[in-house]
């Protein structure tokens, strides 16, 4: 009986003791929760990184395409002007010329201004020739102004060197002249800052 009554009593006590056992285990079942929440937080973290690493190098890899060869583009409009002053100088269509020679000359440069054009606009190049348009200082550059009351004011009436555009961007301003004096068109006349007044202002900064 009283071994009986002694081993009854060892299992009773190993009975009590077992609860406590499961504790560390709901411990540790709450620490991996919390590892998993941050792994997961981590995880999504590291996608949305990649994501806008993604869209980043997306953006610089079409930026690079289309403005890659705007130093190259700009050193070729001076070939363009130089072309067009050469037409220009002669003072009529290449058809006009007075003889055969002339007019051969002419046409070749003719043609090939219009095939340099034609290559830089393949490339995103587009040349403004903006005459008869209204003034933007986005796109123009004003020299001077001209009084002419038969247009509206901030019109431009002469392009003194056509600019270009390549893709979105500016790459060489138009510079004009603009009409003073006419009616205003409609809505808010544009300020227009000729070069001139650019350099008095310049001057006065500078005394």
């Amino acid at each position: 009986m009283t071994d009986t009554t002694a081993r009854a009593g060892e299992s009773a006590t190993e009975e009590q003791q077992t609860p406590p056992a499961a504790e560390p285990a709901v411990a540790d079942a709450g620490a991996l929760a919390q590892d998993v929440a941050e792994l997961k937080d981590r995880l999504l973290r590291a996608l949305a990184e990649m994501e806008n690493l993604r869209r980043r190098t997306e953006r610089e890899v079409a930026d690079a395409r289309a403005y890659g060869i705007s130093a190259f583009a700009r050193d070729l409009l001076a070939v363009a002007d130089n072309m067009r002053r050469a037409l220009d100088a002669f003072g009529a269509e290449p058809h006009e010329a007075p003889d055969a020679g002339t007019k051969a000359l002419l046409e070749g440069v003719d043609l090939t201004e219009r095939e340099l054009l034609k290559t830089l606009e393949k490339h995103g190049v587009r040349k403004l020739d903006p005459e008869g348009a209204k003034f933007d200082p986005h796109f123009h550059q004003a020299m001077y102004e001209v009084p002419d009351e038969s247009v509206p004011a901030g019109t431009i009436v002469q392009v003194v060197q056509p600019g270009y555009t390549i893709g979105e961007r500016v790459l060489r301003p138009a510079l004009v002249a603009v009409a003073k004096g006419g009616p205003k068109t409609a809505g808010a006349e544009p300020a227009v800052a000729t070069a001139n007044d650019n350099s008095a202002s310049d001057s006065s900064a500078e005394s």
